[in-house]
């Protein structure tokens, strides 16, 4: 039996219920009440209130601010039952049914994930994300537990306040902007704002509140002009002065570097008008323009093209009295609803129930584009994408066949090929915007057309990753460079596995990776991917492995290590010997020897020669970094070489190029290397980024003075900024 003061808090429920829900089933909602009631009777908040206050505020919040059904309202006394009390799931579900204990089991799960901690891991993220997907309402549900908890964040210590205002900032606010719910949003970044820089926050309060009455009679006066042309026109209306968020004042003065005297759309009315002529709202806009000078590139219709979430406006700045610029929002009496309570308003307004899903396909795709890359995103990548899918202001695109593309703002033509279909992505080789070719990180902005150029041949470029924003295109690339990574220390191991058989030595993968740390190398991937790239010299591992790794006498692996030891001893003293006084490689005697490719030595410069097991001697510059490894534990292995006579031959150089990109530079730097001794270029791989270029040129060389007359060659081509050797 409910009695006294509570009667009262159930009376008034019920009567906000009444009034926001189609239908209302007051005896389930009753019985939530009484359960709530009973289960949390010996608990206390930290203010010292009776702990059942929390979840009948929350249930005031969702009939008030999200209103859904019934079923949510009772979901949302019964919240924190499960979690707090004796009473269990089996209990909710006997006394209320299977959808209220699984919206219940829902929001208990989402407040494990924060309470433990456990949300700095990307499966967790997933969970809560999955919770949304199979029932929506657990999450409006805990947009208003968080928005309560936050409304009573002060009773908390100092450090805890720090981490629910953070966590509240960076997702449950981004979550709320997702949803559409802009009043909720509004006021959860407010309150993060004023726990995480009260200081900040006490300034701009007090600022805004001195000047009120002033921005009152400015409004005023500027209305009284539209509203008198509207009485004429007879369109019914409600004007709302619209209140500035202390959170967005501050980003705004930050963003713009800026004091707040100086911030100018301070000044912001809104018509809304109680009509479904969606015409109605170009009307008044006219009527706005004709009174006062528009700004044109403030101007944003998104009535004709809606938000992702589903918000529609008009937004224009005007020139107001005295040249003090005022924002002006106009929509419809539905707009606003929707506007305001978001996905909520969809819910409200649906006769058929069966046609929600529909309504709340756009919401939900985001989500399982992120479950599509499971495995692949660490948490700070997944972190990163909810920032950017869940908070950014949209542009809008279109293909060359007039469809509608929504994306992030800072979209490029990487990010609009991935949201017409990953294969396009990966084949992206260029971009038209506006039938102009342009570079592939070229900002997109509202109203390009785009057309996406594809080669079978093309895959993506590890860069793509530094410049696209959305979600679906990084996971992807991020994807495919694993993928190449992991293909590429395949093909390294494999290399390295037929150079130990040849040798007829055993090494397992413990033994290297405790060497490898030697030569300060983290992991086995790291040293295939380096054998695979030519960076590191596996034979030059294996010799030193041979002579450092123990083996257990008497096996056949024992006998190949002795065989390779007294073969490696024979050939090093024949090799000094020879070698004594003269030039290795000058001498009549036909030596076997290679160029290392880890740092293609050309003649010029120093170089010094290893000597290997059955490939004779490896040449490498002197200032080679697998020299400098070979010097700390196989010095005795290194002989003095020098060039032969001058041959004529071709030797492999490559040299790297920055600098301002521009039409037909390319062709300029090609030009001005070909033209130096008829030099032949073997590959060319550039890259451009906004305004500047960066690329590698590999080319045939006789020797190092070669090599410099063409770098001085290339230097001299307007755009170049640098131009330098590469060295693995």
């Amino acid at each position: 039996m409910i009695n006294g003061q509570y009667k009262k808090k159930l009376d008034d429920l019920l009567t906000i219920c009444r009034k926001n829900l189609r239908t209302v089933d007051e005896d389930l909602i009753a019985r939530a009440f009484a359960m709530s009631l009973e289960a949390h009777k010996h608990d206390l908040r930290a203010s010292g209130e009776p702990y059942f206050h929390h979840p009948y505020e929350v249930a005031m919040i969702v009939a008030k601010e999200i209103p859904l059904d019934d079923v949510s309202i009772a979901s949302a006394l019964l919240h924190d039952v499960v979690e707090d009390t004796e009473f269990g799931l089996k209990d909710i579900r006997e006394e209320f049914g299977s959808t209220v204990a699984e919206i219940v089991d829902g929001a208990t799960k989402i407040t494990d994930i924060f309470r433990s901690h456990e949300v700095t891991q990307a499966e967790s993220y997933r969970k809560l994300l999955l919770s949304m997907v199979n029932d929506i309402r657990v999450m409006l549900i805990k947009f208003a537990d968080r928005l309560h908890n936050m409304r009573t964040l002060e009773y908390l210590p100092s450090d805890k306040q720090e981490r629910l205002a953070k966590e509240t900032l960076e997702i449950y606010a981004p979550f709320a902007h997702r949803f559409g719910l802009a009043k909720i949003k509004w006021e959860l970044e407010d309150l993060s704002f004023k726990f995480l820089h009260r200081e900040e926050y006490d300034q701009i309060a007090r600022q805004l509140k001195s000047r009120r009455r002033e921005r009152e009679h400015y409004i005023k006066k500027f209305v009284a002009p539209i509203e008198k042309r509207l009485k004429e026109e007879e369109l019914a209306y409600e004007l709302e002065g619209r209140p500035k968020h202390l959170f967005s004042v501050y980003n705004k003065m930050l963003k713009r570097a800026k004091p707040l005297d100086e911030i100018y759309d301070l000044f912001a009315v809104r018509f809304v008008l109680d009509t479904l002529d969606n015409n109605a709202c170009f009307l008044v806009y006219g009527i706005v323009s004709e009174i006062y000078k528009p700004i044109p590139e403030r101007f944003k219709d998104y009535i004709s093209i809606p938000k992702k979430n589903g918000y529609q406006s008009i937004h224009t700045t005007v020139v107001g009295p005295g040249g003090k610029l005022v924002e002006v929002q106009i929509r419809t009496r539905g707009m606003h609803e929707v506007a305001e309570k978001g996905v909520a308003a969809h819910w409200m307004y649906k006769e058929n129930k069966s046609n929600i899903d529909k309504e709340l396909e756009s919401w939900v795709n985001w989500v399982r584009e992120i479950f599509e890359q499971k495995s692949e995103e660490t948490p700070k990548e997944l972190m990163e994408s909810f920032k950017l899918n869940l908070y950014q202001d949209e542009i809008y695109v279109f293909t060359p066949k007039g469809d509608l593309k929504i994306l992030p703002r800072s979209s490029t033509p990487v990010d609009f090929a991935f949201e017409i279909h990953s294969n396009i992505g990966f084949h992206c080789i260029g971009a038209k915007v506006n039938g102009r070719i342009v570079p592939l990180n070229t900002l997109l902005r509202s109203g390009d057309q785009v057309e996406i150029i594809t080669s079978k041949s093309q895959t993506p470029n590890t860069d793509w990753d530094k410049f696209v924003v959305t979600h679906k295109a990084k996971s992807h690339i991020r994807k495919w460079i694993k993928d190449e990574l992991r293909k590429k220390a395949e093909r390294g191991r494999e290399i390295w596995e037929k150079k130990l058989k040849r040798e007829k030595a055993r090494v397992n993968d413990d033994e290297l990776v405790r060497f490898l740390h030697t030569m300060h190398i983290d992991n086995l991937q790291s040293f295939f991917l380096d054998v695979a790239e030519q960076k590191i010299d596996p034979d030059t591992v294996i010799e030193q492995l041979i002579r450092h790794t123990k083996h257990p006498p008497g096996g056949e692996a024992a006998r190949g290590v002795e065989e390779a030891q007294s073969l490696f001893k024979k050939f090093i003293n024949t090799a000094r010997e020879i070698t004594s006084g003269i030039s290795i490689l000058g001498t009549s005697d036909n030596f076997m020897h290679q160029y290392a490719k880890c740092c293609n030595p050309i003649p010029g410069d120093e170089i010094v020669g290893f000597v290997t097991i059955g490939e004779g001697i490896k040449i490498h510059r002197k200032d080679c970094r697998n020299v400098i490894s070979m010097r700390m534990a196989e010095s005795e292995r290194l002989v003095e070489v020098g060039w032969p006579p001058a041959s004529g031959a071709d030797f492999i150089a490559a040299i790297r190029v920055s600098g301002k990109d521009r039409p037909a530079l390319l062709s300029d730097v090609t030009h001005a290397i070909s033209s130096y001794q008829d030099t032949n270029i073997r590959s060319v791989n550039v890259d451009s980024r906004g305004a500047m270029f960066d690329g590698q040129i590999i080319l045939y060389v006789k020797n190092t003075e070669h090599l410099a007359r063409v770098i001085e060659k290339i230097k001299r081509v307007d755009g170049i900024l640098e131009v330098e050797r590469f060295t693995a």
